[in-house]
Order: C-alpha cells, then sequence, then structure tokens
C-alpha cells in the first residue's frame, strides 16, 4: 500500500486488526494530546490561553489525571479557573452579570474541552484520508474489509461520510462496514447469552465452559458505546 505522511497513520491503525480501528484511532489522538497538555505544553502560552478560555470535560479530566502529573493539572486549572469566574461572572463594576447572562456564559464555559477540540480536528482529517485510500487503493479496501469490528458509532459516521463519497465507492464501503460491525453484533450477541446461562447452576462447577463470554459485558458496552466499560 503507498504511504505518506498522511497515511502511515490510519495504515498502521488499520493493520492491527483487533477491534474498531476508528476506536483505536481516537484512542491513540486522545493519548497523544492529554500527553502532549500535561508535559512541557502547558506552560506555552499560547496553549495556556487556549486551555485557560476552553477547558476540559469529565473524561478528559480523568485521562488527565492519570498521567500521574497532578502538578500539571493544578497548574492548568489555577489559570483556567481565574478565566472562568471572568467569563461568567465579571461584567459591570459592583454589580457583575445578570443571572442570565451568567447562565448563558456557564453553559459555554461547561461546554467546551481542548482536547475534544484537537481530537475532532484530527479525526476529520484522518477520517477523510480513510475515504480517500479507500476509493484510491485496492490494498486498503481489502485491509478495511478484513477488520473484525465496527462500534456503534463508528459505524454511524462511516456510513455518513460514505455518503459524500465517489458513487463507485462509497456505497461499497458503507456496505462492507455494516457486514463487519453486523457479523460482530452477532457474535457477541451469542457471548452474552452464553454468559447469561453460566449463572445456571447447571452450568455451573470447576470445569464450566464459559467460552468467550467472560468479557461479553465490557465487549458489549464498547460495541454499543465506543467507549470502554468502567
Amino acid at each position: 500500500m503507498r504511504a505518506d505522511i498522511t497515511t502511515i497513520p490510519v495504515a498502521e491503525v488499520f493493520e492491527r486488526r483487533d477491534g474498531c480501528p476508528i476506536c483505536r484511532m481516537r484512542d491513540i489522538l486522545e493519548d497523544r494530546v492529554t500527553e502532549y497538555i500535561t508535559g512541557a505544553a502547558m506552560m506555552e502560552p499560547d496553549v495556556r490561553i487556549e486551555t485557560n478560555r476552553e477547558g476540559f470535560c469529565h473524561p478528559h479530566f480523568q485521562k488527565m489525571l492519570a498521567k500521574r502529573n497532578r502538578l500539571s493539572v493544578a497548574l492548568i486549572l489555577e489559570s483556567h479557573l481565574v478565566q472562568v469566574e471572568r467569563d461568567v461572572f465579571a461584567g459591570l463594576p459592583l454589580v457583575g452579570k445578570k443571572p442570565a447572562s451568567q447562565g448563558r456564559s456557564a453553559e459555554k464555559s461547561a461546554g467546551t474541552c481542548f482536547v475534544c477540540d484537537k481530537i475532532d480536528w484530527a479525526m476529520e482529517r484522518q477520517l477523510a484520508t480513510v475515504c480517500r485510500l479507500y476509493a484510491e487503493q485496492r490494498e486498503f479496501r481489502q485491509l478495511f474489509a478484513e477488520q473484525p469490528s465496527f462500534c456503534l458509532p463508528h459505524l454511524s459516521e462511516l456510513t455518513a461520510l460514505a455518503g459524500g463519497m465517489d458513487k463507485r465507492y462509497g456505497p461499497e464501503m458503507a456496505a462492507a462496514a455494516a457486514r463487519i460491525s453486523r457479523m460482530y453484533l452477532q457474535s457477541l450477541a451469542g457471548d452474552v447469552t452464553h454468559f447469561t446461562k453460566m449463572f445456571d447452576y447447571r452450568n455451573s462447577g470447576p470445569d464450566a465452559d464459559w467460552g468467550n463470554s467472560r468479557d461479553a459485558i465490557e465487549r458489549a458496552v464498547g460495541y454499543l458505546t465506543g467507549r470502554d466499560a468502567l
């Protein structure tokens, strides 16, 4: 498969053939951005201006804290909280903003995330590369068809993107993604059913055959939401 600086990250994600490749693409980007923001970047003035303004959503605060650099998170929060007070509450001297204005400002401040924005920007471009590779390279179409799973949220996204592709390849890509996703769903449903049956006393014992069902709940959550179960 022909490679360049834009196709290599996409090809590497698909070549693993392990779970949903789009989930893996997002997870890699998520890890890189949280590593970046809790590292030296937190001291870069232009980055801090962005993080002060946008803040972070709860899942990405959790991922930042998982990096074990609590000082970095505290320093980011120190200036972000000052910005939040200024944006939400500051207004006319001694009066501040009216309650309705405070509410709108609070909603805006709570609804943005620096990490989400960076990931969305990168995902849009990488998914465009997926579509381009599918249309241009037979080897990638084969690689796409060999994926073990596409989760439900990313099946929806791929189907929507396929609608904007060349009519020779868009419907084909959507159909391939749907076939893979449905086959995985059927296998997953069987594992979940097997898991429930293992709680029947007739199936218990030291030699009980759990098959592939032990992690069926977690895999089902991942398939339905595009996120690992807690």
